[in-house]
């Protein structure tokens, strides 16, 4: 049974301790936790790499100043005496932790894509013709017609807007405990396709299966590619969150995260329908604008599993 949501009433009044939609609650300090952990990581990675961010640049203080705000409005509002004040505490932890997340994932893959060798790229086409999985025939279909390239980056950047509805749903309708399992379970994905990205390099199908004129570049580019020879060169280098780019080819995090969005909202009937649309035309955008082989997005869907279980393991123990 979920809390009622139909009313300003029941948005109001907190959910009594051991309710539904609070059981299996994980700690706030478990979330912070990780991502001190995860920031101290990165930046060993970086510093070992010979790699910075610029701290001059407006881009760098935009984001430091983004995440002061949510830090420094979650501790105002940490005991809420009202729905607005639950609302903005709630969005300012999670929309923190979804941002502090994804830009520390982003960054790490720049200093271990300097520290790998070679690419598994013969591998994973391998892979994907025992599929019978045509890379080559999906990007000819795309870059012949204009529809398809337009819908497909929409979706394929709807990585973005799914999450947004699940935070903001979570926090309006009082769901701090799959809010909060929303976080490590996307934590943990993201904890996991790093770790296999350090021993899986790879450099996708558009660079190593399309030797013709480029009539479509698709949203991902070439950037494995052309950074991959750069990073590993061990020379300095300045990162720029103004133009930060995951670097990870296999497992596919979009992959990922797709699962992980659909396993977060299933459970809540308003999401999802949504979700499982937004996500499922993400996923169908992925192997273009991705430059994934499928063979990436498989990897990307365990690694989602794995930690979607874990999490759920986690949550029922506390609960």
């Amino acid at each position: 049974m979920s809390i009622p949501t139909t009313s300003l009433f029941a948005l109001q009044a907190p959910p009594y301790p051991g309710s539904t939609a609070q059981r299996g609650l994980i700690a706030g300090h478990w979330i912070a936790l990780g991502l001190a952990l995860s920031f101290l990581c990165v930046a060993a990675l970086m510093f070992d790499a010979r790699m910075s961010i610029d701290p001059r640049s407006p881009v760098t203080w935009g984001f430091a100043g983004a995440l002061l705000l949510f830090g420094v409005t979650r501790y105002v509002f940490r005991t809420p005496r009202s729905a607005a004040q639950r609302v903005a505490r709630d969005l300012s932890e999670l929309v923190g932790a979804f941002m502090g997340i994804s830009l520390l994932g982003a960054t790490a893959t720049y200093p271990l894509a300097a520290d790998t060798h070679g690419s598994i790229d013969p591998l994973l086409q391998s892979v994907d013709a025992a599929l019978h999985f045509d890379w080559v025939a999906w990007y000819q279909t795309v870059a012949a017609h204009r529809s398809l390239q337009l819908l497909g980056t929409a979706a394929y950047q709807s990585i973005y807007v799914t999450p947004a509805l699940i935070v903001g749903y979570c926090a309006w309708s009082d769901r701090r405990a799959a809010a909060r399992g929303f976080i490590a379970t996307f934590w943990l994905a993201a904890v996991i396709t790093l770790l296999l990205f350090r021993v899986m390099p790879a450099i996708g199908p558009f660079a190593t299966l399309w030797h013709g004129p480029i009539s479509y570049m698709p949203e991902s580019a070439l950037y494995e590619a052309d950074l991959f020879p750069l990073l590993r060169t061990g020379n300095p280098y300045v990162v720029d969150l103004g133009a930060l780019r995951g670097l990870v080819s296999v497992p596919s995090f979009h992959t990922a995260s797709g699962v992980v969005y659909i396993a977060t909202a299933w459970p809540i009937a308003r999401l999802r329908w949504p979700v499982l649309a937004l996500t499922s035309a993400m996923l169908l955008a992925t192997p273009v604008e991705g430059t994934h082989y499928l063979a990436d997005m498989l990897a990307g869907a365990t690694v989602a599993m794995v930690a979607v279980l874990t999490i759920a393991a986690v949550r029922r123990r506390l609960a």
